[in-house]
């Protein structure tokens, strides 16, 4: 009998152990967890907020507050990754005010996230980030690597980004500050405004404009539809610039004594304004559209730009 208690008596604590290392709705968030042998985490969260910062701490610690609606919260180690994840039940249609968490982690691990309406706030992050969400922002502040920010309604706002850099919004802008490595921008109906030292950078917008502040450029692409681009940038020897617009505007700024060949038509409409030579536009004698084609000093590097229904000016600083 003695024995039976005491099987009975231990079975019972460890099915309390295990009650209590869940989180459950509407209930505060304080868990951490070693991080030897991890390489990753993911994270899913339906609704609310999540804020992750890098540590120099072996171990991922989260906090915050679970949503009312959701069931539980997993936070567990498979393999080499680490899975936080806010469950909710099977339900068409719902409402949220959403589950609040904030993870610490770190900094050289790699992370994933992935919402529906989740604002991210990630920072100090050095393993590569993949974030992707449908109607909330992202913030990124000292991330490296393989950076990849994706939203469809919100803006993406980031800064000291070193690495592959991909920040994608559909109808929310982007506003990228000290950028570095290659980066990549794409947007729909938002605006675009970067001030980058990125050599490599490749822009597509759709309605919208595009303000680039530019350091030292080895590549640059732009293509825009119904929105006005403008470009400052020091384009260095053997350098690449090509840009297309159809009806916008799109005016280059270079460094003094940018040396390259220019190639410059307009289609439909649109004046080709150089500020940089005395030479002028050449327009055929029946038809609309002009070419302009030139060259500074030893014409080192490239530069094309077509436009339809739009002006296209080059000029110096």
């Amino acid at each position: 009998m003695n024995r039976f208690i005491s099987t009975l008596s231990h079975s019972l604590l460890l099915s309390g152990l295990f009650i209590s290392s869940q989180v459950l709705a509407n209930e505060t968030i304080s868990q951490s967890l070693s991080a030897d042998e991890v390489s990753s985490i993911s994270i899913e969260n339906q609704s609310g907020t999540v804020k992750v910062i890098g540590w120099n701490k072996d171990k991922v610690a989260i906090s915050g507050q679970l949503d009312d609606k959701a069931e539980e919260l997993i936070f567990e180690q498979r393999g080499a990754q680490i899975v936080i994840k806010v469950e909710y039940p099977n339900m068409e249609r719902w409402t949220s005010s959403g589950t609040d968490l904030i993870v610490k982690a770190p900094k050289n691990l790699r992370l994933d996230l992935a919402s529906i309406s989740s604002d991210f706030s990630l920072s100090n992050l050095h393993g590569g980030v993949e974030a992707k969400t449908v109607s909330g922002d992202i913030d990124g502040d000292e991330l490296t690597e393989q950076v990849e920010l994706s939203t469809i309604s919100g803006n993406v706002t980031t800064k000291d980004l070193t690495g592959k850099i991909s920040l994608s919004s559909v109808s929310g802008d982007i506003d990228d500050k000290n950028s570095n490595g290659r980066l990549q921008l794409q947007s729909v109906s938002g605006e675009v405004e970067v001030n980058t030292k990125a050599a490599e950078v490749f822009v597509n917008n759709v309605s919208g404009s595009t303000d680039l502040r530019l350091d030292e450029v080895l590549e640059l692409r732009i293509s825009t539809v119904s929105g006005d681009v403008e470009a400052k940038l020091h384009l260095k020897d053997k350098g690449l610039l090509k840009a297309s617009s159809v009806s916008g505007d799109v005016e280059l700024e270079f460094q003094q004594g940018v040396d390259a060949n220019f190639r410059l038509k307009s289609n439909v409409g649109g004046d080709l304004v150089n500020k940089l030579t005395d030479d002028e536009a050449k327009h055929p004698k029946y038809g609309p559209g002009a070419k302009l084609n030139f060259q500074t000093g030893q014409g080192n590097a490239s530069v094309s730009a077509n436009s339809v229904s739009g002006n296209i000016v080059v000029k110096s600083q």
